[in-house]
This record gives structure tokens, C-alpha cells and sequence, in this order.
């Protein structure tokens, strides 16, 4: 039996650009891609806190140390730069693998700048 995993989240980025008439997809700051070990081209979910927009897309690679994280295409339409998105890759994993599996977590700041990184969520309290 196969079971989807979170596998990588880039938390509360900043969309810099909304592109229209750009070829798709969503360009993220090469840095980010590599922290958060999402591949180029990668199948990505993203989620928008500004207007509750979920969407699937995929991930290219923008300047290294831009910042810049790209809404593109049709998806355009979902996010606006400024809204606070939550960025996830998941991963199909056998029951075995989920095991010791742990995902890559890396929380950002206004400016799209790493401030902590991590493999798991804390218990939510009531």
C-alpha cells in the first residue's frame, strides 16, 4: 500500500510576482527549492491565507537569493503579490518508508528569507 506524506513545505512565503502571460508554473527562489528539497518541475500545492485558494501547479527554479516567488498562468488569477502562501510537495511513500520518514519544514520571513527550519509540526493544544 502506497500513502501520501507531506514531503516539503515552504511556510508563509510572500508572492512577489502574479505573471499572467508567463508559461505556467510557479518560479521560486532556487535557494528555496534546494532548502525545502523540491526538485525543479516538481508537482506543488499551494495554499493562499489571503483568500483560502488552493491550487496545484508546478515549481522552476528563479534567481538564487531573489526572493522571488513567481504565481504564473492561469494560476495567476489566485494569487496577488503580498498574499501569504503556504507552498507543499507530498511524496508517495509504502508503509515501511513512512516509518522514520520526516518532511522538510522551512518557515520564512516577510522578505522570503529562511528563519527556521525543521521535520516536524508541534501537537496543536486546545
Amino acid at each position: 500500500m502506497q500513502l501520501t506524506f507531506l514531503k516539503s513545505k515552504l511556510h508563509q512565503a510572500r508572492v512577489t510576482h502574479s505573471e499572467l502571460e508567463y508559461e505556467g508554473s510557479c518560479a521560486i527562489d532556487a535557494g528555496l527549492l534546494k532548502a525545502a528539497n523540491i526538485q525543479e518541475f516538481e508537482q506543488i500545492q499551494i495554499y493562499n491565507l489571503n483568500n483560502g485558494e488552493r491550487f496545484t501547479t508546478y515549481a522552476i527554479s528563479a534567481e538564487s537569493g531573489s526572493g522571488l516567488i513567481s504565481v504564473n498562468g492561469a494560476a495567476a488569477h489566485k494569487a496577488n503579490p503580498g498574499d501569504r502562501v503556504i507552498i507543499c510537495a507530498y511524496a508517495q511513500l509504502a508503509q515501511n518508508e513512512a516509518v522514520s520518514f520526516k518532511p522538510t519544514l522551512v518557515y520564512l520571513n516577510e522578505a522570503n528569507e529562511i528563519i527556521r527550519t525543521s521535520d516536524q509540526i508541534p501537537v496543536q493544544v486546545a
